[in-house]
């Protein structure tokens, strides 16, 4: 648990907030104290949240069922608003870890406490289809242990079979590796009832008796293909489970037992919905978990117990002081100010943030952690490690130096910053990306007109996902930050962007193209390009427009969920249009894609899509070129890569690659642009830095736009969110969810001519 911040209340209505849980669901989850003296969780939705009505019709659903639920065996709930101005909820305040973090950290359960696990989770289950209901959610982290049994949590997606607000056919709601056939799938309708539950629960005791989820780990796609397709492995259940899990986890629904038989199976002769019998001094244990997990909930009990009933929280501070000395702690203590640390999980015992709609539903995000803006340049922090931490002010050279002495009397001045990896293995892209950057400020802070100064601040995490969470919690904390351009790769956008979403802090990305990063409900995040998963409609418009009779759509494994985005997308796209085609799916294990070329040349394919990596892609390229095939070969942004060229030699010869970058060595719009790179930098400006420079004039647009008293994170997100920005390279607007407008633009062609990428404009969306 953490302490509260200084942007904490210090009650919701009655209840006296006593620390954090975490951030989970779509808001803060608190321990807080009833005005009885009990100890309840209690979670807040955040403000962002509550204003969106569809948010707060969830939130108001997920109350409904909560209290249509009356089992001993789910976490009750203990009273509610989902109609306040900052709508809560308090539940029953449980001590105990959940069922992910205990077999984690001490291993799997006994046979007698995977039947009382699985017995008790029956009973809830059963509690939760009388209510006419399927929880669609059951997982490890949904399930707290307690001493007198498990306790069942989050009904945020619970709904009735004939209930479609979550259930239209195409979406994927719930938690990859615990779906069901049916959910993996996306069916619509009723298709989702009750077996559906009994087959994640299947799941979930298959975890408990042997540590890990019993269709693996791994890509999404994996996942979800395991699961339609694929055994369970339950090598390591108990003998006397292992027919029933394995009924449990039948394809078909209808051949799975329901709840009542579970029940009787689980617990024979037991009075399931008595409490377990207590250990005597003397006797033998009876415990149903593990000694060292009955330890941590005695601990975690204690320490809750002892909190004291502290006075109400300062929210004011003293702004004098702070402004005096930006790295104070407003809150007077370690944790309470403005720079204090988040949680993406939600605590002990509470719920997590992990449940992933794979598909159009937006889920939920990590709460909000409003802080102090100051004006005012943030300190320089320094940093160890293998990654660099740059303290720039205004652009270098005589023309930023010109720009300091004309902007030196203007203030308040704000700093946007570049996170990128400027040294690993995507170094190129990060360095053009910093250089668009500067260039877009230099320019700024060059105008007469200009009623700010802007400073520059570049950090270094090398590619590295750990690093990159360090440097942004590092950005977040410096009040004087507004913006940050980046960060380069989906893995290190991943890392980052939980904490720049605790600071509310506008993040606004030209590289990562996983649809992932948009689809969690990240709030300071702007996709400013088209996903992955976008682009490859116009991939389906170049393959399809030469008119082939077979289109392979070959899926590599090695590129995880980039291969599945491409391939996915593309693969209704030709089904949609009435294309004939050929999915072949090539494990990462295998070194050369011949079996996979023949077998599609088999087949009568005349025209291939690559849904994978550079140097992977070199590989099936140069099978291609072997058997002489001359048909379209297409592929998405990540094959603009100098590597592809290298490494497939003449066989990438006549590849079209689909991207979100342009050339903006070419067309009239980027003239200007690139020939001030040109002067500044001698050479043609590389890809992705006029991108960078595009969203850089953006933001400092937006920013001049407000009001000086409005300049603040806060007011910057808004108006980004609502921008409809004309720049060199396309226009940006964003919807709701941080993706990028879908008008029609946004993808461009590349095409592999005499060895070298040749520009070839916006991508057609009509064959």
């Amino acid at each position: 648990m953490e302490r509260l911040r200084s942007s904490d209340p210090a009650r919701v209505a009655d209840h006296r907030l006593l620390g954090r849980l975490g951030v989970g669901g779509m808001g803060v989850v608190y321990l807080a104290r009833t005005p009885g003296g009990s100890l309840v969780a209690l979670k807040v939705l955040a403000a962002e949240y509550a204003e969106d009505a569809g948010f707060r019709q969830r939130f108001r659903r997920e109350v409904e069922v909560a209290r249509r639920i009356g089992t001993p065996w789910a976490v009750p709930l203990v009273d509610a608003d989902p109609d306040a101005e900052a709508p809560w909820l308090a539940t029953a305040y449980v001590p105990g870890p959940s069922l992910a973090e205990a077999v984690a950290a001490h291993g799997p359960l006994t046979e007698h406490g995977v039947r009382i696990l699985g017995g008790r989770l029956a009973l809830a289950l059963d509690e939760v289809h009388r209510a006419g209901l399927v929880h669609r959610d059951l997982k490890p982290g949904n399930v707290l242990l307690a001493p007198d049994g498990p306790r069942l949590i989050d009904f945020g997606i619970a709904r009735a079979p004939e209930d479609t607000a979550l259930t239209a056919t195409g979406l994927v709601v719930g938690t990859p590796g615990y779906l069901s056939p049916e959910q993996a799938e996306g069916r619509g309708g009723q298709t989702i009832g009750a077996p559906s539950d009994v087959f994640s629960l299947g799941c979930v005791l298959a975890f408990a008796a042997t540590g890990r989820p019993p269709f693996g780990t791994g890509a999404l796609d994996a996942l979800l293909y395991r699961a339609v397709h694929d055994p369970a492995d339950l090598d390591g259940v108990p003998a006397a489970l292992g027919e029933l899990l394995s009924r449990c986890l039948e394809k078909d629904p209808a051949r799975r037992p329901e709840v009542e038989e579970l029940v009787r199976e689980l617990l024979p002769g037991d009075s399931a919905d008595d409490p377990l019998p207590a250990d005597t001094p003397g006797s033998a244990p009876v415990s149903w978990l593990p000694e060292e997990v009955i330890r941590l909930i005695a601990r975690r009990s204690t320490e809750a117990l002892t909190l004291p009933d502290i006075d109400h929280t300062e929210i004011s501070v003293d702004t004098a002081r702070v402004n005096a000395h930006p790295d104070a702690d407003p809150g007077g203590g370690s944790g309470g100010g403005s720079g204090g640390g988040s949680r993406s999980g939600t605590g002990p015992g509470h719920g997590d943030a992990d449940t992933l709609p794979v598909a159009a539903d937006t889920p939920v995000a990590p709460a909000r952690r409003r802080v102090l803006l100051l004006a005012g340049a943030g300190a320089v922090l320094a940093a160890g490690g293998g990654a660099s931490w740059w303290a720039v002010g205004r652009d270098g050279g005589s023309d930023g130096k010109k720009a300091a002495a004309s902007a030196s009397s203007r203030r308040p001045a704000y700093t946007v910053a570049l996170h990128g990896d400027l040294s690993g293995d995507h170094s190129t892209t990060g360095k053009a990306q910093e250089r668009g950057l500067r260039l877009a400020v230099a320019e700024f802070n060059a105008r007469d007109d200009a009623p700010f100064q802007v400073d520059v601040r570049a950090v270094d995490d090398a590619g590295d996902p750990a690093e990159a969470a360090r440097f942004a919690k590092r950005l977040a904390d410096d009040a004087s930050v507004l913006a940050v351009v980046g960060p380069t790769t989906d893995a290190t956008a991943q890392s980052a962007l939980a904490v720049y979403d605790a600071g509310l802090l506008p993040v606004v990305a030209v590289s990562p193209g996983a649809i992932g990063l948009s689809v969690q409900g990240f709030r300071s995040f702007l996709h400013a390009r088209l996903p992955d998963s976008v682009l490859s409609v116009y991939i389906d418009v170049v393959l399809r427009g030469t008119r082939p009779r077979k289109v392979g759509v070959v899926v590599d494994r090695a590129a995880d969920s980039y291969g599945w985005e491409v391939s996915s997308t593309l693969s209704r796209q030709l089904h949609a249009a009435g294309q004939p085609y050929l999915p072949r799916v090539v494990s990462a294990m295998r070194s050369g894609f011949d079996d996979a070329v023949d077998d599609l040349l088999a087949a009568d394919t005349d025209s291939f899509a690559f849904a994978g990596l550079p140097d992977r892609a070199a590989s099936f390229a140069r099978a291609l070129h072997e058997r002489g095939v001359s048909g379209a070969r297409a592929s998405g942004p990540a094959l603009l890569d100098p590597r592809f060229l290298t490494t497939a030699k003449e066989a990438a010869e006549g590849w079209t690659v689909v991207t979100p970058v342009v050339d903006a060595a070419r067309g009239p719009r980027t003239k200007a642009f690139a020939d001030a790179y040109r002067k500044r930098w001698k050479e043609a400006p590389p890809w992705y830095a006029a991108e960078a420079y595009d969203v850089t004039s953006m933001v400092l647009k937006s920013l001049t736009d407000l009001p000086s008293k409005n300049r603040t994170r806060e007011e910057l997100l808004a108006a980004l969110r609502a921008v409809e920005y004309q720049g060199i390279t396309r226009t940006y607007a964003f919807q709701k969810t941080g993706l990028p407008v879908i008008d029609g633009t946004g993808g461009f062609l590349w095409r592999v001519e005499r060895g070298a990428f040749v520009y070839g404009g916006p991508a057609p969306l009509t064959a």
